[in-house]
């Protein structure tokens, strides 16, 4: 049997146990992963957002003072403006030197609690680093103007023209803009940082032919300024080239280089300066003056070519060297640019922003550490949730186990031990009642055991009487006089008898019992059944009376809406089952009355018989039980009287009970529910099918 309950044991992922666990391994996953997930998005969106934030401030910052680096060579008058951007921001911004020696500090003059300034301590990591020679691409929002060579726009150094030369060219450039303006070219004056106008469009497709005929030399070609810096720059660029090996060139005012051809008074794009009248110049001029440029370019390119004797770099060598030198010039350009403007910026510096009272947090990032750390912990989690599960499923199970295993043994008609019952839960009651339920299903079983054998033993004995004597006529052994057809007549009347009692107790279980209701008075239907039974009563010796109710009690008592068929059934069995049991000289009495509640009729018969032993008393309405156990026909029924009187009074609401004591007698009670008051009206019969 054990091999048996092994073979038909569940696997695992099938079981309880089984589901229980991954039930529990995916919530526990699933909330670790949400808690982490929401945990992580709500710290990510408010770092971010605080981040985003603090990026705007520390790029306006950093932006401000990055421009009056560019503008200024040092740092000495700066403090009012880092402190105007320290109120604006509400942080605290320090400058210092690149060996971290204080140059400005907003929370200069500030006391701390004990009355005594005293600077706080500056961040381990520095914020940026402040160089207009080097913009820092994450905080500058303007660093793609800046070009490749990341220097801020606004170090113009010797660049910066005087007011003079601006008044000139805002003038020739303001008579551009209303030139194009007439040819239907809409655009700007824009000032640039060393303070020269420039004409920006406002589409990005213009016509250049209109270009041509409307901009004027003074406002392409350099100024006195700005020749005297391009001077300068071209001598340190050429210096760097010559130490390469490389031939100098001439730099443009936009810090490009003509590679075939160029002079002094060549502007940015190779033309020469061209004097334009105010009014313009017609398709013709313009025309005349563009043969003049080409001419122009071709002399220029000759010359070029001549003076350098075939070694220079013109226009047409081969592009292995061209791009060898243009690297090599912009990297000198480069050099030269920053090497200008040192002595028109100001030096380097270390930025620090922070909290107004200086109080560095560290950060909190994915590091390899932190995430081997989160990771732990889920899945510490995740092994303290699987753990509580398989015991709980453990402990869960194992009652169930033992409860299949007794289903399964009773199901194979094997006797089925107890199963343990355990704490008081679920599994401890569902135990419990299993017990319950097995325990009754082997009464029942043994009573059926016992009702088919005492069916065929009380089936057997009037056929076996009935087939005799029709056995001993057909023989010529017995003649069919008169007391011969009387007694097989007695064995047919028993044996319809018991059919008819065990056809009440199947309608009884089946629910199919039908009482015809109506209002019943129980003095008058005793009075009949004692009428009936009087000859009986006589023939046995009994005293048979009907006895008033007790003192204190009403008289009459109330009507019953009851059956009075099977009331009379039931009272009839009680009857002649008590002076069956009566000895001759003995007394039976019936008697009915109020109990104290005042709900219910009660009705006796008692005997003066033999009585029932008190083993036997819980056995009494039993089916097929008989106090006899010879089942002699003279001293006991069928053994279903008692059975059916018990069926009968539950199909009226009530109950039957006996008190007997062995030797002196027995009294059985019906109590059945009294009828509702029913006033001045009378209700009219019914019918009704009683329960199981």
């Amino acid at each position: 049997m054990r091999r048996r309950d092994e073979r038909t044991r569940l696997p695992l992922r099938k079981s309880l146990l089984g589901r229980l666990l991954t039930v529990s391994a995916l919530v526990a996953s699933c909330s670790v992963a949400a808690t982490a997930w929401l945990a992580v998005q709500t710290t990510s969106g408010a770092i971010r957002q605080e981040q985003g934030q603090n990026l705007i401030a520390d790029a306006e910052i950093y932006n401000t003072l990055r421009g009056y680096a560019a503008t200024h060579p040092d740092w000495e008058d700066v403090d009012d403006t880092v402190r105007r951007l320290a109120r604006r921001s509400e942080r605290r911004i320090v400058l210092t030197t690149q060996d971290r020696r204080p140059l400005s500090d907003s929370t200069d003059g500030a006391k701390d609690a004990s009355g005594t300034a005293s600077p706080a301590p500056l961040p381990p990591q520095a914020s940026a680093v402040v160089d207009p020679l080097s913009v820092d691409t994450v905080l500058a929002p303007d660093a793609a103007s800046a070009g490749t060579d990341r220097v801020d726009p606004r170090a113009v150094g010797p660049f910066l023209l005087p007011a003079r030369e601006r008044k000139v060219l805002r003038k020739a450039t303001t008579a551009s803009v209303q030139c194009l303006s007439a040819a239907g070219v809409a655009a700007d004056v824009v000032e640039s940082p060393s303070g020269r106008p420039h004409v920006q469009y406002v589409s990005s497709e213009t016509d250049r032919s209109l270009e041509l005929r409307c901009l004027t030399s003074s406002s392409a070609g350099p100024t006195a300024t700005e020749k005297k810096a391009l001077r300068a720059l071209d001598r340190l660029a050429d210096a760097c080239l010559e130490r390469q090996g490389l031939t100098g060139v001439k730099l443009n005012l936009d810090l490009s280089w003509d590679r075939g051809y160029g002079s002094a008074d060549t502007g940015s794009d190779g033309l020469s300066a061209v004097p334009v009248p105010e009014g313009g110049i017609t398709d013709e001029k313009w025309a005349a003056e563009q043969r003049a440029v080409q001419e122009k370019m071709a002399q220029d390119r000759a010359a070029k070519e001549k003076a350098s004797g075939g070694d220079g770099i013109v226009d047409g060598p081969s592009t292995e060297r061209s791009s060898k030198h243009d690297r090599a010039t912009a990297s000198c350009v480069d050099s030269a640019r920053r090497e200008q403007l040192t002595s028109y910026v100001a030096a380097p510096a270390l930025l620090f922003i922070d909290s107004p009272d200086a109080v560095s947090v560290p950060g909190f990032d994915l590091s390899p550490a932190n995430t081997t750390r989160i990771a732990g912990a889920a899945a510490l989690v995740l092994a303290l949730t699987v753990g509580a599960s398989v015991i709980a499923g453990a402990r869960l199970v194992r009652p169930l186990h033992a409860l299949t295993g007794a289903a399964q043994r009773m199901r194979d008609g094997l006797g089925s031990a107890p199963v343990p019952v355990g704490s008081d839960n679920e599994i401890g009651r569902l135990a419990a009642a299993f017990n319950d339920m097995a325990a009754h299903r082997a009464r029942l079983e043994e009573q059926r055991k016992a009702m088919v054998s005492d069916v065929a033993h009380e089936l057997r004995t009037p056929l076996s009487n009935i087939r005799g004597w029709l056995e001993a006529a057909q023989d010529g052994l017995a003649e069919p006089d008169p007391a011969f057809v009387s007694s097989l007549h007695e064995e047919a009347v028993q044996l319809q008898h018991i059919i008819d009692d065990l056809q009440d107790l199947g309608a009884a279980d089946a629910g199919a019992l039908r009482l015809h209701l109506e209002p019943v008075r129980v003095d008058a239907l005793l009075g009949q059944v004692a009428a009936a039974h009087q000859g009986l009563a006589e023939t046995a010796g009994v005293t048979l009376t009907v006895s008033a109710a007790a003192p204190g009690t009403p008289l009459p008592p109330p009507p019953l809406d009851a059956d009075p068929v099977r009331l009379r059934q039931a009272v009839s069995n009680l009857l002649s089952n008590a002076v069956r049991h009566t000895p001759p000289g003995g007394r039976v009495t019936l008697r009915s009355y109020v109990t104290e509640s005042g709900d219910e009729v009660a009705v006796e018969v008692a005997d003066t018989g033999s009585g029932i032993p008190e083993c036997d008393v819980p056995h009494v309405f039993d089916r097929f039980w008989r106090a006899e156990k010879s089942r002699n026909r003279s001293t006991g029924g069928s053994g279903l009287g008692l059975a059916i009187v018990l069926k009968l009074a539950e199909a009226h609401g009530g109950t039957a009970s006996v008190v007997s004591t062995e030797g002196q007698g027995s009294v059985f009670t019906l109590r059945l529910p009294a009828a509702p008051d029913r006033g001045a009206g009378r209700e009219e019969p019914g019918e009704a099918v009683a329960g199981p």
